[in-house]
């Protein structure tokens, strides 16, 4: 199929709706196979990374796709699009939208009238995560939501907010890089019926993932894993298993590869590669259902029960963040009894 891509400056929703239908056409229209609508949310400094990561994504999961990049919130509403068929960013279809002004806190006016028809729908923020998704109409639409921890300052306390606000169909593509880890222990216990009394996980302070593989392993197996801190690596470092019977198991981190050491048996190197974010992102878009492993290694972590029990809808909660501002720049202008003002 031949590419084709059209600009947009300064335009309207439905004319945006119309090009796309034009390219369709012209390019042969692909919406036919389309398996879902992917909606990124993404900054401005973090275009490209997505544009690069969805096209690896929708190569494995033909898809249309919506960039969403809100920009300059206090200037004049103003929507700048780009229309892709066939072309960078993969074999489907895909809309960058640059949205500006209040418009950018209403971007579910352009993207609902551009969502393939008869398809499940994943919105990913390839940003900082929203403390409330209901917060985002483009969340609450999604079947699926993909958030990535990592992107937060504070990555493991964003975490356990993810707990907090949690909706069967959300994950985090913290839980996507354990993915190997978590094959990897648990094959080690294909073979053998030995209950696990104890695990340790050797990680940094603040890394998402070990916090996450402490939850797996704790909602998996019935243990409070202990995490021993290390500044030696800026990963995850190693896990290791004890058994009942004095046995111990253990999987670490070496270049690329998994040294893999279990008591009576020889070592042995496993791959262990690190992955693009391009294919993380296809590895969630797998599954459009709600991954219930998930959710119980994120209550576990987060000492949060009950997760999947919550309802999978949610109801959208409109939160103006110019008048959140506004409230608190009062509130911090004023002091209190006593105080003064900055």
């Amino acid at each position: 199929m031949e590419a084709s891509m059209i600009g947009l400056w300064d335009t309207t929703g439905n004319e945006v709706v119309k090009a796309l239908a034009a390219e369709r056409r012209s390019a042969g229209g692909v919406a036919s196979g389309l398996a879902l609508t992917l909606v990124a949310v993404v900054e401005e400094k973090k275009v490209r990374e997505a544009e690069a990561a969805a096209t690896i994504a929708a190569s494995a999961h033909p898809c249309r796709l919506l960039i969403v990049v809100r920009s300059d919130l206090e200037g004049r509403s103003r929507l700048d699009a780009e229309i892709v068929v066939g072309g960078r960013l993969g074999p489907a279809e895909a809309v960058v939208m640059r949205m500006y002004g209040r418009l950018a806190l209403h971007a579910e006016s352009v993207v609902m009238p551009l969502l393939a028809p008869d398809v499940p729908v994943v919105t990913w923020w390839h940003s900082e995560p929203p403390d409330v998704i209901a917060n985002d109409f483009l969340g609450v639409v999604a079947d699926r939501r993909i958030t990535d921890c990592k992107l937060a300052p504070d990555p493991v306390a964003a975490l356990g907010q993810r707990a907090r606000d949690y909706a069967p169909g959300d994950t985090d593509l913290t839980w996507t890089r354990i993915t190997l880890w978590r094959t990897l222990v648990a094959g080690a216990f294909d073979t053998t019926e030995e209950r696990v009394t104890g695990a340790t996980i050797v990680a940094p302070l603040n890394d998402p993932t070990a916090a996450l593989m402490k939850g797996w392993l704790k909602s998996r197996l019935g243990i409070e894993p202990h995490w021993e801190h290390t500044d030696r690596s800026p990963l995850m470092r190693s896990v290791e298993l004890k058994c009942a019977n004095g046995d111990c198991v253990r999987v670490t981190r070496e270049e690329g590869t998994a040294l893999f050491s279990r008591t009576g048996q020889e070592d042995r190197y496993m791959p262990l590669p690190r992955r693009t974010v391009g294919d993380e992102l296809a590895e969630e878009l797998r599954r459009l259902d709600a991954d219930q492993i998930y959710g119980e290694a994120l209550g576990a972590m987060a000492g949060v029960a009950g997760l999947d029990s919550k309802p999978a809808m949610r109801v959208h909660v409109w939160k103006d963040p110019a008048l959140a501002a506004r409230a608190g720049d009062a509130a911090g202008a004023y002091a209190g009894p006593g105080g003064s003002a900055a």
